[in-house]
C-alpha cells in the first residue's frame, strides 16, 4: 500500500514537472483571448463567426506548442511515460475541457448576442447578471480542471477570469467601457496568463540545458 502511494506521489511530481515549461499557460491564455477580441469583431462578422474564427487560431497555437515540446522541451526533459492512474485522469480532464470549451463558446455567443440586443434597445443590463454567471462558470470550470490535473495554477486562473468578467461589467457600468469591458478585462487576464507562460518557458530553457535528457517514468 505504501509502495503504491509512493508511486502515485512520484507520478504526480513528474506530471507537475511537465507543466513547469509554461506552454499550457500560453495555450490557455490564447483561449481566453476570444472574450477580449470576439466582441470587437461581432459587429462586422456577427456573434457566431466572431467566435468560430478563433478555431484555426487555437489550432495554430496548439501546433506551435507541440513543436516547442518536441524541439525544445523533449531534448531537455526527456520522454515521460505515465501510469494507468494518470492516463485515466488525463482522459477525464480531456472530456471535461471539451465540455467546458463548448459551453464557454456557446455562453460567449449568447452573452454577446444578448449584450447587443440590450444595447440596441437602450435598456441597461442588470448589474452582475450574465457577467457574474460567466465569472462563476469560469471559476468552477478551471477549479475542476485544477483538481483533475493536480495543476494548482488553474485555481488562480479561475479566480482571475472569474474576476475579469465582473470587473469588465463594472468598467462598463461606471466608466462606459465598450463591449461591457470585456476587451479590457479579459485582454488583461489573457495577457497575464500568456506572459506568465512565456516567463516560465524562458526559465525552463535556462534551468535545463539541452544536453540533459532521458526518460521519466511516472
Amino acid at each position: 500500500m505504501k509502495e503504491m502511494l509512493s508511486l502515485k506521489t512520484a507520478e504526480r511530481r513528474v506530471f507537475q514537472a511537465t507543466l513547469a515549461d509554461g506552454l499550457w499557460d500560453v495555450f490557455l491564455g490564447s483561449f481566453v483571448l476570444i472574450f477580449a477580441i470576439a466582441p470587437l469583431l461581432s459587429r462586422s462578422l456577427g456573434d457566431f463567426w466572431s467566435s468560430i474564427i478563433f478555431l484555426p487560431f487555437w489550432g495554430l497555437v496548439y501546433l506551435l506548442i507541440r513543436l516547442a515540446r518536441e524541439k525544445v522541451v523533449a531534448p531537455r526533459l526527456g520522454t515521460v511515460h505515465f501510469g494507468e492512474h494518470r492516463r485515466r485522469r488525463l482522459q477525464r480532464f480531456t472530456i471535461v475541457m471539451v465540455i467546458v470549451n463548448l459551453v464557454a463558446l456557446v455562453a460567449g455567443i449568447v452573452a454577446f448576442a444578448r449584450f447587443n440586443r440590450i444595447t440596441e434597445s437602450g435598456t441597461a443590463p442588470m448589474p452582475g447578471g450574465l457577467s457574474s454567471l460567466l465569472g462563476l462558470f469560469m471559476l468552477m470550470g478551471f477549479s475542476l480542471a485544477a483538481y483533475l490535473l493536480d495543476f494548482p495554477r488553474l485555481y488562480l486562473y479561475g479566480m482571475l477570469l472569474g474576476a475579469a468578467s465582473v470587473v469588465g461589467e463594472w468598467l462598463y457600468q461606471n466608466h462606459g467601457a465598450a463591449h461591457h469591458g470585456y476587451p479590457v478585462a479579459f485582454g488583461a487576464a489573457a495577457g497575464l496568463m500568456i506572459l506568465a507562460g512565456l516567463v516560465m518557458f524562458a526559465r525552463f530553457v535556462m534551468v535545463h540545458p539541452a544536453e540533459e535528457k532521458g526518460n521519466l517514468d511516472g
